[in-house]
């Protein structure tokens, strides 16, 4: 017994030390320590899985953080892919598509993107009250995938890179006031026009 026990041990450190963990244990590292978050939905389940995960990450979610993560919209599909066994019996795909976006100052957009998850079960309509519990569980599921994945994205970010987007953004943005300028000096500079008098008959 303490051998298995011993040897149970020493796997768990080996596997721990090449970077396995089991799914839902693993630890996210996020280089941004400050972040707003915001959704359509402020209620809502994804929003605030997505909060706690980032929270017990180390990272601030506060109102005042220089970048804000927006969950912009999030969509939940579901059709029917084959019919299994009996004729009453109906596999589903479900799928649920985020849409986000990650604003710098002054609410400018630096990246837009989206996340989707897809799933299937089997609906038995001899027995619907299962069904439809095996059904929202599958939804729960893919949410949870839904925030994992948007951590994993998030980690992909560091401030110094969400800074060159912000610079870039601002590049662009004087770009567009100066030809803005420059397109109103041209037009003030044409000389206007007096309205046609018509001659009176």
């Amino acid at each position: 017994m303490i051998k298995r026990n011993l040897l149970v041990m020493g796997l768990a450190v080996m596997l721990s030390a090449c970077g396995f963990h089991l799914r839902g244990t693993a630890t996210n590292d996020l280089a941004i320590k400050e972040l707003d978050l915001s959704a359509r939905n402020a209620y809502g389940d994804t929003v605030n899985q997505l909060r706690d995960l980032l929270k017990s990450s180390g990272v601030n979610v506060h109102a005042g953080a220089p970048y804000k993560l927006v969950l912009t919209n999030e969509t939940d599909t579901q059709r029917a892919a084959s019919y299994a066994g009996s004729a009453r019996s109906v596999e589903y795909e479900l799928q649920t598509r985020l849409s986000y976006d990650i604003q710098g100052h002054n609410d400018t957009v630096l990246l837009s993107d989206n996340l989707e998850v897809q799933k299937t079960y089997v609906h038995d309509g001899n027995n619907i009250t299962g069904s439809t519990q095996e059904a929202s569980q599958v939804r729960n599921e893919m949410r949870r995938d839904l925030v994992q994945r948007m951590a994993q994205r998030l980690q992909q970010l560091t401030p110094e890179r969400l800074d060159e987007l912000q610079a870039k953004a601002d590049e662009r943005a004087r770009a567009e006031a100066e030809a803005l300028k420059a397109a109103q000096r041209a037009q003030d500079a044409q000389p206007q026009q007096s309205p046609l008098e018509v001659p009176a008959n």
